[in-house]
């Protein structure tokens, strides 16, 4: 089985996150996503990240509705800082027949060339990248890789930061939430 990771602090999740998910699990060879909810660093508090526990019941409330769409908590019994290849590594320990493949934002493999062990990640996973509008460009050894595939997905530019702060103001967020999502939300009274 194919498991594309999705990996985000998913604070809050959106509707964004479930329309590239979904087009991902439906638009390529990829069996399942799974949305592996980045703990809060410890070394980086900050006031408007939601508890793990909180943003991970968003995200399982989210993707209830959908066979190929699987919240997954695996970071926050990994030591920290997460290292995404640490937990490609466990990953792959823990379930041996399933083959795991990064999801990330064009804006992302920008920057791929600086995370740890990024040569160690390309030799051993496939990398599903969707378009994002964003500054820079690709290093040229990314460009056409064999293992990086550029997923025609939709561009999504709705951000948790925008939600966060338009709750905040008090404006009406409801339709950029997953329906779930929103209920969670409101009745916790986040982001006020």
């Amino acid at each position: 089985m194919k498991i594309g990771l999705y990996f985000g602090t998913f604070n809050p999740i959106h509707i964004g996150h479930l329309i590239i998910a979904n087009h991902m699990a439906e638009y390529s060879d990829l069996d399942q996503i799974w949305f592996v909810v980045t703990p809060q660093s410890p070394f980086k508090v900050k006031a408007s990240m939601l508890d793990n526990h909180h943003r991970f019941e968003m995200v399982y409330r989210a993707t209830a509705d959908y066979h190929k769409l699987r919240p997954n908590d695996i970071e926050f019994g990994l030591p920290q800082p997460n290292y995404t290849i640490d937990t490609l590594t466990y990953l792959q320990e823990k379930h041996p027949k399933y083959e795991f493949a990064l999801i990330m934002g064009e804006d992302n493999l920008k920057s791929f060339h600086k995370w740890k062990n990024y040569e160690l990640i390309l030799q051993n996973h496939n990398i599903y990248v969707y378009p994002r509008l964003s500054d820079g460009v690709i290093e040229t050894q990314f460009d056409k890789h064999p293992k990086i595939h550029h997923v025609d997905a939709p561009i999504m530019e709705l951000s948790s930061t925008f939600i966060r702060n338009s709750v905040k103001k008090g404006k009406n967020v409801r339709p950029m939430l997953p329906e779930q999502a929103w209920e969670y939300l409101d009745e916790m009274n986040f982001y006020r």
